[in-house]
C-alpha cells in the first residue's frame, strides 16, 4: 500500500496531527511498502485507545482514497483483498485495511528501546532498499542522523534518574 506517496503522506499527516492534538510522542517510525513500525507513547497512558482510533480513522480514509483514486491501477485487486480479509472478522465492515494484531511490545528498559529503534531503522536495509538507514526517506533514522525527516520526532534519549547520596 505504501509504495504510493499519497498513502504514505496521509499516514505522516495523521501522525503529525496525533502528536499535536492527541498527546502522542513519536520516538521512531518507518513506513515500508506493506507495513509500518512505530515507537510511540501516549501522554495519558492510553496507548491502546490511540491505536484503536488511529487504525479506525486511517483505515476508513485510506480505503476511500484508494477507491476514489483514478490513478490507482491496483484498485480492483485491492478491493478483493480487503473484502476477503473482512470476511473473517465480524468487527469490520465490507473491507478491512489493517490487521487486528498490533504486535505491540512494551518497552520498559533502555536496552529494549534502543534495540527496537535499531530494528525499525534497519528494516529498509534488511529489505535491500537502501544501504544505510538514514538514506530511507520514510524513516525517523533521518531525524536521528541529523538530517531533515518527513515528520518531526520526539527524540528519545536515555535520561538517568539521579541517585541521592
Amino acid at each position: 500500500m505504501f509504495s504510493r506517496k499519497v498513502y504514505r503522506d496521509f499516514i505522516l499527516e495523521n501522525l503529525a496531527y496525533c502528536k499535536k492534538e492527541k498527546g502522542l510522542f513519536l520516538f521512531g517510525y518507518v513506513i515500508m511498502t506493506n507495513h509500518l513500525h512505530l515507537v510511540v507513547q501516549q501522554r495519558d497512558a492510553k496507548l491502546s485507545g490511540w491505536v484503536r482510533d488511529f487504525k479506525k480513522f486511517t483505515s476508513k480514509k485510506l480505503l476511500k482514497m484508494i477507491i476514489e483514486n483514478p490513478q490507482e491501477s491496483r484498485k480492483e485487486w485491492l478491493k478483493i483483498i480487503f473484502a476477503y480479509h473482512a470476511k473473517f472478522n465480524k468487527r469490520t465492515g465490507e473491507m478491512q485495511f489493517w490487521t487486528h494484531e498490533n504486535h505491540a511490545i512494551e518497552l520498559y528498559r533502555t536496552e529494549m528501546i534502543e534495540s527496537r529503534m535499531n530494528y525499525i531503522h534497519e528494516n529498509p536495509v534488511r529489505a535491500g532498499i537502501v544501504e544505510k538507514p538514514k538514506d530511507y526517506m520514510c524513516s525517523s533514522a533521518r531525524n536521528y542522523a541529523g538530517l531533515e525527516g518527513l515528520i518531526a520526532v520526539d527524540h528519545w534519549q536515555f535520561r538517568p534518574i539521579p541517585i541521592a547520596n
